[in-house]
């Protein structure tokens, strides 16, 4: 595999070749699925079924204490939670994003996440717990695990579980806005034929105590096509302008407290200038992402 191609979002297996080697699952492709050995694929794999439905309740009520003391949360559109497996987008503005959506989402399907952008989770104590409670299916930062990562998926969807999601690939600051999305949800979503489910999350910019955060969750998105090229690059724009719409009207607040500002850096990456350089960066206007059409 060409560097180049590491250096492409997952979203790109499609040049990879990725589907020659693992075949699509779509709803239009029949197939028996083995959902114990489909559980085995997972990144715990290993776990008995006592671990791992242990170490799930004892994450989601972790970040139910934690999410609930600090904040006051309401979820907004609650029934159209699926029961079924589904990839739910969500805008990413704090490392507190992932714990409401573990606190807030049904026990059933059970929730992972793609990510952290780790080599090894087994290092340092952070990740050594997330590694410890199965929840997250981490990949490379380099993206030279591209086909392990696109097994784990498909293991996860297979075992009848659901996936969350960041397709903007990083934390952003502002309120009401959107980055670009990364080709790698889309893709995920079609290989395996499962819906998309928008995902708003409001309020979490700055860490206010007792401060208001909303959970909003979209209609799905059903899928049903082979991962081309063109469906990849149709499905992201969809997933973009319906999450966009549900942001829309939010607005940043000014800046809490000393103890809300630590608790809102306290595990933000910003990156390069901090966060005072994350500010400047803005999504894209909703009239300059255009929705390539439907293949005829």
């Amino acid at each position: 595999m060409s560097q180049a191609t590491l250096d492409r979002p997952i979203g790109s297996a499609v040049e990879a070749g990725v589907p020659d080697l693992l075949p699509e699952h779509g709803p239009g492709r029949r197939r028996d699925i083995d959902v114990a050995l489909a559980t085995r694929g997972l990144p715990r794999g290993e776990l008995s079924p006592f671990q791992r439905w242990f170490r799930h309740w004892f994450s989601r009520t972790v970040a139910a204490l934690v999410v609930k003391s600090w904040f006051r949360v309401e979820v907004v559109g609650a029934e159209r939670f699926l029961r079924e497996p589904a990839l739910y987008v969500f805008n990413h503005l704090s490392w507190v994003d992932p714990m409401v959506m573990i606190g807030t989402f049904p026990s059933q399907p059970r929730l992972h996440f793609y990510g952290p952008k780790e080599t090894d989770l087994r290092s340092g104590g952070r990740n050594r717990f997330m590694w410890w409670t199965g929840v997250p299916v981490p990949f490379s930062p380099l993206k030279d695990d591209l086909l392990t990562s696109v097994r784990r998926v498909q293991a996860v969807f297979d075992s009848g579980a659901s996936l969350a999601i960041s397709a903007e690939g990083t934390i952003h600051v502002h309120e009401g806005d959107l980055l670009p999305f990364q080709e790698g949800a889309a893709y995920l979503a079609l290989r395996a034929g499962v819906p998309i489910v928008p995902v708003a999350i409001t309020g979490t910019s700055w860490a206010y105590f007792r401060g208001r955060v909303e959970v909003r969750i979209g209609e799905a998105i059903r899928t049903g096509e082979r991962p081309t090229r063109q469906a990849v690059a149709r499905y992201t724009a969809l997933t973009w302008h319906a999450l966009r719409a549900m942001v829309d009207g939010d607005h940043d607040r000014p800046p809490p407290g000393r103890i809300g500002v630590k608790v809102t850096d306290l595990f933000n990456d910003w990156g390069e200038g901090g966060r005072p350089a994350a500010t400047l960066v803005h999504g894209p206007d909703p009239a300059d992402v255009p929705i390539p059409p439907a293949r005829a």
